[in-house]
């Protein structure tokens, strides 16, 4: 694997993503560039406001990168790291995160402060290190309502933990239906039901619920969590375990590792099925057609991080 051929004092084209309110994003800017003025590194910034023209301008920043052999950022929650991401792999660009998220698992999974300041002095120090990237990261089910769920929650009474924690215990208690799909890996294949499929490729994720797939993720290989069809307080009490770290205990979870991964609705009457599936992926509800293959993505994402930083994917 050869790294980027990153110039001295490699520009910095950084994609800021506005939606989470005007008065964050400036914030936000006027820290990225206090410290990027007073250093005197050169960089470009893009700010996407709305964020519906996030992608455009992420391939606008890897052009530009690719251009002057500099360092495509993004600035956001795991959502717009991974819209970035995604651009820039197989770019040949190197990748840096400013995280700006709630949870910013994926900042937090490589040693990145969440405090903007830290994280871009960071990047004027940071070497390019490989992290495998996970096709399509992605939850079915149960999880894509919860978050749509809390959005619509958030809108109504909004932005506080309480409202988050009452809109899930809500989702919870509404009757659901289950998923009924096709699993297709290591060359065989059978249709499960189930309330949620997760697809992970973060080790801090895992860990958190209390998941011992860990090791799994720097090899190659994805893990896959999927609980068993339960009634209401059943799941209530999976809910609980997660929270607890402890849900890999549970008898009604079934988790493993592969390498590749295909999903498509099972059609049934009265059940679940259609050509496209509901995902969500990192804090993002939308869909994608059948069939969805997960994978790692075959050459890595090059992202500046502290050395020695715990964590290898992306």
């Amino acid at each position: 694997m050869t790294p980027p051929d990153l110039g001295e004092n490699a520009p910095l084209f950084i994609v800021l993503n506005a939606g989470s309110g005007h008065d964050d994003a400036a914030l936000t800017r006027q820290s990225i560039e206090a410290v990027l003025d007073a250093t005197g590194r050169r960089y470009l910034l893009f700010q996407a406001d709305p964020p519906s023209g996030l992608q455009a301008l992420a391939q606008q920043a890897v052009e530009c990168a690719r251009a002057e052999r500099g360092v495509v950022v993004a600035a956001g929650g795991d959502g717009t790291l991974n819209t970035v991401a995604q651009a820039v792999l197989g770019s040949g660009c190197a990748f840096g995160v400013l995280p700006q998220g709630t949870f910013n698992y994926f900042g937090r999974n490589h040693g990145i402060p969440s405090d903007t300041a830290a994280a871009t002095r960071l990047l004027l120090s940071a070497r390019a290190q490989p992290v495998q990237v996970g096709l399509v990261n992605a939850s079915l089910g149960l999880y894509p309502q919860l978050l749509e769920d809390r959005e619509a929650w958030k809108q109504q009474y909004g932005r506080h933990r309480l409202v988050a924690f009452g809109s899930a215990l809500a989702t919870l208690l509404r009757e659901h239906r289950q998923l009924r799909i096709r699993v297709e890996r290591a060359g065989k294949a059978h249709v499960v039901r189930t309330p949620t499929l997760f697809v992970a490729n973060n080790r801090l994720q895992l860990e958190q619920i209390g998941i011992e797939e860990t090791e799994a993720l720097a090899s190659g290989r994805l893990a896959a969590v999927m609980p068993r069809p339960v009634d209401t307080l059943t799941m209530l009490g999976l809910v609980v375990r997660g929270a607890l770290g402890r849900l890999g205990e549970a008898e009604q979870i079934d988790h493993f590792r592969f390498t590749q991964m295909t999903v498509t609705p099972a059609p049934a009457f009265g059940g679940y099925g259609g050509q496209r599936l509901k995902i969500a992926t990192d804090g993002e509800v939308g869909w994608l057609r059948a069939p969805i293959e997960f994978r790692v993505a075959p050459e890595p994402l090059w992202l500046l991080k502290p050395d020695g930083a715990r964590g290898e994917q992306a």
